[in-house]
């Protein structure tokens, strides 16, 4: 079993130092290791990601990221990726990371995303050039994710995890108002992750969305916002050698909820 423990925009200011770690401190009693899903910082400064950086740095599991668009707000978003680095956070950014866990190999490739919506209500890289820019991002964080998911089949991982910011899927926004759902996420996201392959999805940035949903091709998508999931972080159990639906758990503690996700 591989304890996935994961939240996203926890939205931390200089006035936020200790906010977390509490519950951060847990984490080696009930995970393996720690996703941040986006929107870290409030602003994207540097003095706010040094106060992730205190937060997470130490931690007893791995601590893998993305950013999101608060944390490029201020267009310091290198600096805050390498301040996040050299406290041991693994930033990914169409790129992947392999993390060895009890005998098995959890494979995890990132990226922060983009808008443009979903099938229907998509945006198309035609016409001006500010929209066309707009998609070819989308296009290309997809096709990063894709590239990164790939490089971990080939690395024979036994589980490979999506972590996003923006949302591969509408069904996590249910909640939010309709007109922005082509802002908080892209079907780009999801056909990467149905066409590379992944066991689970994890994603932040819709704050009143919803936890659950589930790709096209099948893949388990979590919203792990915390204004969504109401904690410090949830914990997900993946069973890399089951297979069958995913079932709630009982909530591990106050800190987590816990849940299985059978890949």
């Amino acid at each position: 079993m591989i304890r996935v423990a994961a939240v996203g925009d926890i939205h931390l200011g200089e006035d936020s130092h200790g906010v977390l770690r509490p519950a951060f401190d847990t984490l080696g009693e009930t995970a393996d290791v720690l996703l941040l899903a986006g929107d870290l910082t409030r602003h994207g400064t540097t003095a706010e990601a040094r106060v992730v950086a205190e937060e997470v740095g130490g931690l007893p599991v791995p601590v893998v990221a993305v950013l999101g668009n608060h944390d490029y707000h201020d267009d310091a978003q290198h600096a805050v990726t390498e301040i996040l680095g050299d406290a041991g956070v693994e930033v990914l950014e169409g790129s992947s990371v392999v993390i060895p866990v009890r005998g098995t190999r959890l494979g995890i490739a990132g990226t922060k995303g983009f808008g443009g919506g979903f099938p229907g209500r998509s945006a198309g890289e035609f016409g001006e050039p500010v929209m066309k820019a707009f998609v070819r991002h989308s296009r290309d964080c997809a096709q990063g994710l894709d590239r990164a998911l790939r490089e971990l089949a080939d690395q024979e991982c036994a589980t490979r995890i999506a972590l996003t910011h923006f949302s591969p899927i509408p069904d996590t926004l249910a909640g939010e108002p309709p007109e922005i759902f082509p802002f908080l996420g892209s079907y780009l996201l999801a056909e990467a992750m149905d066409g590379a392959g992944a066991d689970l999805a994890v994603h932040g940035h819709a704050h009143l969305g919803t936890e659950h949903g589930v790709t096209p091709g099948g893949v388990r998508v979590r919203n792990v916002a915390q204004p969504v999931i109401g904690r410090a972080f949830a914990i997900y159990h993946l069973h890399p050698s089951a297979t069958g639906a995913t079932t709630p758990t009982a909530p591990a503690s106050s800190a987590a909820a816990s849940e299985r996700v059978r890949t």
